[in-house]
């Protein structure tokens, strides 16, 4: 029994609901693909509208659509490709198995090289050798009509639906860690943890293919890191550590009573609210300096105070109020989200104030990184 349990796959970790939203998928797209095709191709010679491999290709596009192998590129360059390897096998050397796994190897080889493996591939390989006398009269024609058509369509579909229902695809692959300061040293979480040349040495080593992008897995480990800080030292959460008598903003403020409001409270920025008291931007000094050109030093004081000045009258290309300015729909965080989710929004990516907003999404308070700092050294001080 327990050599049985070993040769099982581990318990998958999806939800019901995922599994319902890849299932719903894959009939949408085969039914799609399938009548538009059968519409559209009803005199094909090999009275093929809807290949078999496509099945396959649903399975990764819906149940895997973050997965390399399930790419756009991937899905139609594998199958075509592998449909003009198999042809062109039957051309020159018959329909025989052994042409057949000839072909299926051929395809593969050619799928590594131009960076499209798809393992439905493979089956298109094997469908144009063994398909009988109607596909090798096809010849090269059937890897077009109806495998690159159905492959589009798929594709098509995937983008739709994946996207609409929460999952990004195409799924790119995501840049490097830059440095928001645009300068050369790695971001502050990158300096003592793991290494992205880590990962790829260890990537070099392990030698297989994997069906999980590069910067995914590198997003599972630093969270897998997270999650074991949080075992460790607590969880510690906005609500905790958040600045609660917070000066705030609207969109109608004026620039100057904005600016003299963060100068007089010595924050470098506001949140900005509706008045259901819902966070709607946040504008900081640098939106100030940004809007208002002091790109010579000499002439900071008086452009400041020019662009701070009301101009009197109704209308006039100069902003005048905060909602002209302000940065919509900034990153926020809950009440209950754990501050160490916080760490590579404002290490990484730049942010120095999050808006903390309730349950019914209304402001609460603000979490900067003073705040995030003097948590983090009080959870270590106590540990």
């Amino acid at each position: 029994m327990n050599l049985l349990a070993s040769l099982l796959p581990a318990p998958s970790h999806t939800s019901f609901r995922e599994r319902a939203r890849a299932c719903s998928g894959a009939i949408l797209a085969l039914l799609i693909t399938g009548l538009l095709c059968r519409y559209l191709l009803p005199n094909e010679p090999s009275h093929l509208f809807l290949v078999g491999p496509m099945g396959a290709s649903a399975v990764l596009l819906f149940c895997l659509p973050a997965s390399p192998l399930a790419q756009p590129w991937s899905v139609i360059g594998g199958n075509v490709l592998s449909g003009l390897v198999g042809a062109a096998c039957v051309r020159w050397l018959g329909d025989s198995v052994p042409v057949a796994a000839l072909a299926v190897a051929l395809a593969i080889g050619a799928m590594f090289v131009l960076r499209c493996l798809h393992p439905p591939g493979g089956a298109v390989a094997l469908t144009v050798v063994m398909g009988g006398p109607a596909l090798h009269a096809a010849g090269f024609e059937f890897p077009l009509v109806p495998v690159l058509i159905n492959s589009l369509m798929m594709v098509a579909v995937a983008i739709l639906y994946n996207n609409l229902t929460g999952r990004r695809y195409p799924h790119l692959q995501q840049p490097a860690h830059a440095n928001p300061h645009a300068t050369q040293d790695p971001v502050p979480t990158l300096r003592l943890g793991f290494k992205p040349e880590d990962l790829d040495a260890v990537l070099k080593q392990y030698n297989q293919v994997l069906d999980v992008s590069r910067d995914d897995l590198e997003e599972i480990f630093l969270k897998t890191e997270m999650r074991a800080y949080q075992r460790r030292f607590g969880v510690i959460s906005c609500g905790d550590i958040m600045s609660k008598d917070v000066a705030t903003a609207e969109f109608g403020t004026e620039l100057e009573k904005a600016w003299h409001d963060m100068r007089a409270h010595k924050v470098a920025a506001l949140p900005v609210l509706n008045r259901a008291r819902r966070v709607i931007g946040i504008v900081t000094q640098s939106d100030f300096l940004d809007h208002s050109g002091l790109d010579d030093y000499r002439s900071v004081t008086q452009k400041l105070r020019r662009f701070l000045r009301r101009t009197g009258v109704t209308h006039t290309e100069k902003a005048e109020v905060v909602g002209q300015i302000m940065t919509t729909s900034p990153a926020t965080a809950t009440l209950s989200t754990p501050i160490i989710d916080l760490v590579p929004l404002m290490a990484d990516a730049g942010f120095h104030h999050i808006p903390v907003v309730d349950e019914e999404q209304r402001f609460a308070g603000i979490v900067t990184q003073s705040d995030l700092v003097a948590a983090l050294y009080e959870s270590r001080l106590a540990n």
